[in-house]
């Protein structure tokens, strides 16, 4: 190493190198690197002024000039941490546009280029360890922050601020782990914090503990592909932004998070619906397309994944559990509860696997106030184990453990634990649905508007109603198990249409049935198609326009409960509680096993006259996570007697049935 002091170099009007040295200008904590093989002449001009790649210096602000022959990376800022203190080392070709002050290991770096820099952008790397240190950055263009092996703890504010509004990549450098923290105490918004676009990113892990309010937040857009990503505690939301959130691969796992997961807002006032590659879009919406997501969540009324706008899932492994009972909402006087996913607009379920656990009071596992849509792959489990919670005028909470209960209570003032609960219309198209939920008012899946079935597997065992409409009910196509033990086992609230698919509905006992239509509110059961079992028999007055048929008694007149009032309907056949059937429509068996308890006699229907068997072996393709298989071989059993159904268990009397 040569080192040239500054009253050396006033004796010469131009500083020169060989190619292959570096001329290193140190500024305090800041060293300047300028390769001779690109920095050329370098004048020093009137005495006091040193030029080198646009970079002036003056001679009392120089520390040191010393020449080697160190390799320089172009666009690379290196800001290396220790203890108490940082030192921060520039290349030369982005010197003129870096503007560094530290204090202590606080750095802050005011970045002035509104272009690229040789046809690239600044990266800033950050290595080393501190308990008192930042990094706020500034600037009008687009840069990275690489971080290689850096842990930052800031006690008196954020550990990264960048007020750069342009778009930013937080990359973790592969093979490293990075952890940053925030104080406990200050009006930062976030441990990580960026007012422009944020893409995280890179192939190693970040930990990051926000203990003032959010773990990551931008105030635009975040976007997260490859990063293993550790929000361990975080006293507001785990991951904040706006505009638009994009998961495309890596790992994210929120934990100890004081609010929500992860949530999205809308940026502006007006959603400017989605546009192509997402460019310039605001619209509050969520996008998973891959990777591993898992939240965990505890606060009341919290959500692991709650979209101002809509949420796709197209790929990836997301596992939400939330945990919160639920809150008064004291501005718009109602009730709220926790979701794994929440939407304020619709959703659309594609692909990946979803697994989606509540258990605090009126948790849910899917809200969205528009509609829902699942086709194709996407497999979802939703289990809810909370009762429902319920608010006094006042605005205090309670819960009920009986469903019937909850009828004194008006909208606002209740929320159940139900598996899948949407505003707007729902459409399964395909996929995979299981839903779980024991809490009372427990429904499966409810629609408050329609609800259309045309294919995939949805398997679901409630407390209340285990599939539940506002309006039309419609199954035309793919496997339906829908076992209530405090209610119907489907019910429409409007008309209600079997026209395909295979269908096993269990009910509670009367007056609930397996399939429900609003008779009272002048509806009706249509029975079209398809392969059904109904334990717990039909709506009185269905129109059977597939013939029915009474399983192990013919169908007799009086008793029950005709057409949603007490008197006038049919009974259907009996079964026998934990056993095996088997029920074949022409070349096909279906063979299932039915519950310990549930609605009063079955009633089957297939496209043909079918035949029905007791007590057989059964094997097969599983379906109904185990309860059936079809198309099933079977062996042994005791034919049972199947005699036309033209009636009805009906419904109850009103009210909530």
């Amino acid at each position: 190493m040569r080192r040239i002091f500054i009253t050396t170099l006033c004796a010469f009007s131009i500083v020169t190198l060989s190619l292959a040295q570096t001329l290193n200008v140190q500024v305090g904590q800041v060293t300047y690197q300028f390769p001779a093989s690109e920095a050329g002449v370098m004048p020093f001009s009137d005495g006091t002024t040193l030029t080198a790649m646009g970079k002036a210096f003056t001679l009392s602000e120089v520390d040191a000039m010393y020449v080697n022959e160190t390799a320089v990376t172009d666009n690379l800022v290196s800001i290396a941490y220790s203890n108490s203190s940082a030192t921060i080392t520039v290349a030369g070709n982005v010197a003129r546009y870096v503007t560094p002050t530290i204090s202590g290991a606080h750095v802050t770096i005011a970045q002035s280029n509104t272009d690229a820099v040789d046809n690239d952008e600044i990266t800033y790397q950050l290595s080393g360890t501190t308990t008192n240190g930042s990094l706020t950055l500034s600037g009008s263009y687009k840069c990275t922050v690489s971080l290689a092996g850096v842990t930052l703890t800031n006690p008196s504010g954020a550990a990264i601020n960048i007020t750069n509004s342009k778009r930013i990549q937080l990359s973790a450098k592969k093979g490293t782990t990075n952890t940053l923290t925030d104080c406990a105490s200050g009006s930062q918004k976030a441990c990580v914090y960026s007012k422009g676009q944020l893409q995280l990113q890179g192939n190693g892990t970040l930990n990051v503990v926000g203990n003032t309010k959010h773990g990551i937040k931008s105030a635009s857009y975040i976007s997260v592909k490859n990063l293993t990503l550790n929000i361990t505690s975080t006293v507001g939301d785990g991951i904040n932004c706006e505009e638009y959130m994009e998961i495309k691969s890596g790992t994210l796992t929120l934990s100890g998070i004081g609010d929500d997961g992860i949530q999205c807002d809308l940026g502006g006032t007006t959603s400017t619906g989605i546009t192509t590659d997402h460019e310039d879009e605001d619209t509050g919406n969520i996008y998973i397309s891959g990777g591993t997501v898992k939240t965990t969540v505890t606060a009341a009324a919290a959500k692991s994944i709650k979209a101002a706008g809509d949420i796709y899932v197209t790929a990836g492994d997301i596992t939400a559990n939330t945990s919160g009972g639920g809150a008064w909402d004291s501005d718009d006087k109602k009730t709220k509860a926790s979701a794994g996913l929440s939407a304020d607009g619709n959703m659309a379920l594609s692909g990946g696997t979803l697994t989606l656990t509540s258990t605090g009071a009126g948790g849910k596992g899917i809200s969205a106030d528009g509609t829902l849509v699942v086709s194709d792959s996407a497999t979802i489990v939703v289990s809810t184990s909370g009762q429902a919670v319920v608010a006094s005028s006042s605005g205090s909470l309670s819960t009920v453990s009986n469903s019937r209960n909850l009828d004194s209570y008006s909208t606002n003032y209740k929320s159940s634990p139900k598996g899948i609960k949407v505003d707007g219309a729902i459409t399964i198209q395909g996929g995979k649905i299981t839903v779980t939920t024991t809490g009372a008012g427990g429904e499966g899946i409810e629609s408050k508007s329609t609800l259309d079935i045309t294919g995939g597997k949805v398997t679901v065992n409630a407390n209340d109603d285990a599939i539940n409409s506002a309006s039309t009910l419609t199954i035309s196509g793919g496997y339906v198990y829908a076992h209530a033990t405090n209610n119907d086992g489907i019910d429409a609230n409007g008309n209600c249409y079997i026209k395909g698919g295979l269908v096993y509905a269990i009910s509670a006992s009367s007056p609930e049935v397996g399939i429900d239509a609003n008779t009272e509110g002048g509806y009706k059961l249509y029975v079209q198609g398809g392969t059904i079992v109904a334990i717990g028999g039909l709506e009185s007055g269905a129109s059977l326009t597939q013939t029915c048929y009474s399983a192990g008694s013919s169908s007799s007149s009086g008793g029950g409960w005709g057409g949603g009032r007490p008197g006038g309907g049919s009974s259907s056949g009996s079964w026998t509680t934990n056993t095996w059937y088997a029920l074949t429509v022409g070349n096909t068996t279906f063979a299932f096993k039915t519950p310990a308890s549930g609605g009063n006699g079955m009633v089957v229907s297939g496209a043909s006259t079918p035949t029905l068997k007791s007590g057989v072996t059964a094997s097969g393709t599983s379906i109904f996570d185990g309860i059936g298989y079809y198309p099933a071989t079977v062996s042994g059993g005791s034919d049972v007697t199947v005699s036309t159904y033209s009636g009805g268990n009906g419904g109850g009397p009103g009210g909530r049935w």
